[in-house]
């Protein structure tokens, strides 16, 4: 049986959401790790996505807004919606405060956007097909399939960066453990191949940044591509187990 649900939650959701949608005023020159927070000085990281990619996050912050502003003003006390919101909620303070951390400290940054991108994927677990679905499990799908491949790229820079694997060896490594993770949950959840989509804008968007200079990387990330719209269509013919 399915208590009250706590009225705080999604006013809490609306504040977080709008401080994580704030945050990037407060750090505008942020672009990506410094090369010289590492002591293998790598200006271009074979894992790093072309810069175009990251447009993303105006879609997934105002798309987050309004869940959230939905999610306050119609579905206050809707369990559906509520079932989301505790993960979310973690998920989304830790990205309000993340791009302060990673200016100076890129392990800890990785350390918190690891935690973030279990707080989305454990929101999206939550989130059913409602009729509401383009304000419910869309936006934490794209927030979902955004976050796996970031916090791929952040701990590919890592390795990197600090000569625990070669460049490419590190983004090969990160590659095949994000495309793991993400053709799993894709078909886990059975729903949403708006996750799996917006994990193939990322790979693309490797591939566009290596090009023919790596093509080892740019090959697994096509690869990939292929593979998760794969799971993504087949999510979305309703084959998935």
């Amino acid at each position: 049986m399915t208590g009250p649900v706590p009225r705080a939650r999604p006013v809490l959701v609306l504040l977080m959401a709008l401080a994580f949608g704030l945050s990037p005023l407060l750090t505008p020159d942020f672009r990506g790790y410094d090369a010289t927070q590492f002591p293998v000085r790598l200006e271009s990281p074979a894992i790093l996505p072309a810069g175009y990619a990251f447009g993303i996050w105006g879609l997934i912050y105002l798309w987050l807004v309004l869940h959230a502003g939905f999610g306050l003003w119609k579905r206050a006390a809707d369990p559906a919606w509520d079932g989301v919101r505790a993960p979310l909620i973690l998920s989304l303070a830790i990205g309000a405060v993340w791009l302060a951390v990673a200016v100076r400290d890129p392990v800890w940054a990785s350390v918190l956007i690891s935690v973030m991108g279990g707080g989305a994927l454990a929101s999206l677990a939550r989130a059913p097909a409602t009729p509401d679905r383009w304000l419910l499990l869309a936006p934490l799908a794209v927030y979902g399939g955004w976050l796996t491949a970031a916090t791929g790229v952040s701990w590919g820079v890592l390795l990197a960066g600090f000569g625990w694997l070669s460049d490419t060896a590190a983004a090969v490594v990160m590659l095949a453990l994000v495309l793991a993770l993400a053709v799993t949950v894709q078909l886990r959840l059975g729903r949403a191949p708006e996750y799996g989509l917006t994990v193939v804008w990322a790979l693309l968007a490797v591939c566009v940044r290596n090009g023919a200079e790596n093509l080892v990387v740019t090959a697994l990330a096509a690869a990939g591509c292929v593979v998760m719209l794969a799971a993504a269509w087949r999510v979305r013919q309703g084959r998935s187990p």
